[in-house]
């Protein structure tokens, strides 16, 4: 997909796609600039500027503090940035609540997985898409509204299950998903993401606490919605995962971007290798 395309594409994997709307976008859904977040006397994110790519896989490095959770949650609205602006799809989205980004189609999961433990799995896939009518009283007394409500509900689960089918979870609907395993909630998380259509997500430690065969599989879902248009910036302590899957890299150390470039660039710069790396890609 490219960015002159202006015509809506709505191009199919295992029932998901990502849908570009017939406008005329950038190359780039996400810029962020001059970010800045401060904790009391603390600052986590210090003047943060970086662009990610349409339909690319992006991976966003650094160590322990490096402010990376941090731009996560200023980008989506979970922390409103003391400074600078975040522009998706070239709207200005600073300081937007995070129900307002993720209705733009800008989506998050985060580190530790939020599954509602006491739901069964296909529950909290249902509890994801946006603009459900049967949320709106007012509704219930336009000529009509029993059908709609039913009809939307079954557009809902077919969705719901294509989405778990296609992360080979669709066994576990019925299953409550604080019984899941570390991985498998990583894939619920995933797959709710998905259920609200968005068409850029950013994934912060999805692989963390996933054993070698779901990591596989995970990877695997990654680079075909990928392929299909959907943008990923992706946070990750695993080197060889970074290198390996994503086509540009982005350095952030105390706060600031340090360096950005394609994964061979990264590993032969040595402001990177000296700061994080001990001398060792």
């Amino acid at each position: 997909m490219t960015a002159s395309e202006t015509s809506e594409t709505d191009e199919e994997v295992g029932g998901l796609a990502a849908t570009t709307p017939a406008t005329e976008l950038s190359d780039t859904p996400l810029r962020v600039e001059n970010l800045q977040k401060h904790f009391g006397g603390i600052t986590a994110v210090d003047g943060a500027t970086f662009e990610v790519e349409r339909g690319s896989l992006t991976g966003l490095i650094g160590p322990n503090g490096a402010g990376k959770s941090t731009t996560f949650n200023c980008i989506t609205g979970v922390h409103e940035p003391d400074g600078g602006a975040v522009y998706f799809d070239d709207e200005d989205i600073t300081g937007l609540e995070p129900y307002q980004v993720a209705d733009r189609g800008l989506v998050r999961t985060f580190q530790i997985a939020r599954e509602l433990a006491e739901m069964t799995v296909l529950e909290n896939m249902m509890l994801a898409p946006k603009s459900q009518i049967g949320e709106h009283l007012w509704r219930s007394v336009t000529p009509g509204f029993r059908d709609d409500v039913r009809e939307q509900e079954e557009a809902m689960l077919d969705h719901a299950w294509e989405t778990l089918e296609f992360f080979e979870i669709d066994h576990l609907a019925e299953e409550y998903a604080g019984n899941l395993s570390g991985g498998q909630r990583k894939l619920l998380e995933m797959s709710r993401a998905l259920m609200t259509d968005p068409t850029m997500l950013l994934l912060d430690e999805p692989l963390a606490g996933v054993n070698p065969t779901l990591e596989e599989k995970l990877l695997e879902h990654v680079h075909e919605l990928r392929e299909q248009g959907f943008t990923f910036l992706l946070v990750e302590h695993d080197m060889d995962v970074i290198m390996n899957h994503c086509e540009r890299v982005i350095v952030m150390h105390q706060g600031t971007v340090l360096a950005e470039g394609t994964p061979a660039e990264i590993q032969s710069n040595e402001r990177v290798i000296d700061a994080y790396l001990g001398g060792e890609v």
